[in-house]
């Protein structure tokens, strides 16, 4: 733990680790707040489903390209832009009853302007510390992202049921704002320019680490939208045992990150942790007791964050200084995609078979996130005794005689 008391006590490390989550703390919020307005708003979940759907394609397609802006018109101006109309939309649907094709359009716009904070500050992560630090910060990132997906819900149904559906929405339109303006004004945010990549849109995915890691992060989410569809499914929406059970989920992860996030990377580090996944979830579908699956899943979730983590620092040594936020913006994009295909998956099992077919689903998904990396070792960068830094951009330098 000293190597985390270290990093915390490094000059703007606490300060951006903060300003990025408040920033993205909202969209821990949003499925959840989504799903109540809308469905209180035209008492039907379908609909729900597909103003959801819409926020999610558009949150998708922007990663790559919002992450790659940032390199041409620089970190601030990118953000600032994107927070103001992904507000005005989030806003526009708590607000204004919309015919439902114009509310999923409103949603979309919304998603293609997510701000891209978790992109820019994964590239200004190596600015702020030394490499020897990077890999425990980038576990301390992925750790301290489950405060999001463990208080947001929460908070969101909070605010939803106490007060209102609409003010739970504007409370995380708040968030938005006060996190991406506490983003931006930070003062290591204006020290970080991103040099313009010369590579065109999507060539960053020839590199097999980054590769690698959209994949394996796509899987892992959409074993984890799996494992959530199914304890939903076991003990009912609003079931106290579900929340509680994926709060431990959460914390598994939280814990995980920060016992073992620190320790050296080598070639079968993703597939280790993928494997823990793995066992973990298999065994939770064994018995659908919520003891059971709360002990399975805290297990489960002990690999999710040290993998995010894997993935974040074969990303950051494989590629240049400029190409950074683009690969970030796909690992992105792939894990909103794998959120969406394991909903889907479980929801159809859940359906079909109950609520030990998206158990079963996530299991099956984990073990091919094990088996990804397992046989693609010789793609994974050894980072042992290694730099974890990106690859510095060079060009040629005019000399005179």
């Amino acid at each position: 733990m000293s190597s985390y008391a270290d990093l915390l006590r490094t000059r703007g490390v606490a300060r951006i680790i903060a300003a990025q989550l408040t920033a993205r703390f909202p969209f821990g919020m949003l499925s959840l707040a989504f799903l109540l307005h809308i469905e209180h708003t035209w008492d039907s979940y379908g609909v729900a489903g597909l103003v959801l759907a819409a926020l999610s394609i558009g949150q998708a397609i922007a990663g790559p390209l919002t992450s790659r802006l940032m390199g041409r018109l620089g970190i601030r101006p990118v953000i600032v832009v994107t927070m103001i109309v992904c507000a005005l939309g989030i806003a526009t649907i708590a607000l204004v009853r919309l015919p439902v094709p114009a509310a999923m359009a409103v949603a979309f716009v919304a998603g293609l302007a997510t701000p891209p904070v978790q992109p820019a500050v994964r590239t200004i992560y190596p600015k702020l510390v030394n490499s020897r630090q990077l890999t425990p910060l980038f576990s301390l990132d992925a750790s301290a992202q489950e405060i999001i997906w463990v208080l947001g819900p929460v908070i969101a149904t909070v605010a939803a049921t106490q007060v209102s559906t609409v003010a739970g929405i504007l409370l995380a339109v708040a968030f938005l704002v006060v996190g991406g303006t506490w983003f931006v004004a930070s003062p290591e945010v204006g020290r970080v320019r991103i040099p313009r990549s010369r590579r065109k849109l999507g060539v960053v995915l020839k590199k097999p680490a980054v590769l690698l890691a959209t994949i394996v992060g796509f899987l892992l989410i959409a074993a984890c939208a799996a494992i959530e569809a199914g304890v939903v499914a076991t003990f009912g929406e609003g079931g106290v045992e579900a929340g509680l059970v994926l709060a431990v989920f959460s914390i598994g992860s939280l814990v995980g990150g920060l016992s073992f996030g620190h320790r050296p990377i080598g070639p079968w580090a993703l597939a280790l942790r993928m494997g823990v996944v793995f066992v973990g979830t298999a065994l939770a579908a064994l018995w659908l007791n919520v003891w059971w699956i709360g002990a399975l899943l805290f297990l489960a979730g002990v690999g999710i964050a040290p993998a995010l983590a894997v993935m974040f620092a074969i990303v950051s040594s494989s590629v240049k200084f400029s190409d950074t936020a683009e690969a970030y913006g796909w690992v992105g994009t792939g894990q909103l995609i794998g959120a969406a295909v394991g909903s889907a998956v479980a929801g159809f099992l859940i359906d079909g078979v109950g609520p030990t077919g998206a158990f079963v689903a996530a299991a099956g998904i984990a073990l091919i996130g094990f088996l990804v990396p397992a046989l693609g070792r010789r793609w994974h960068p050894d980072l042992r005794g290694r730099e974890a830094g990106p690859i510095p951009d060079t060009e040629p330098v005019t000399v005179t005689s």
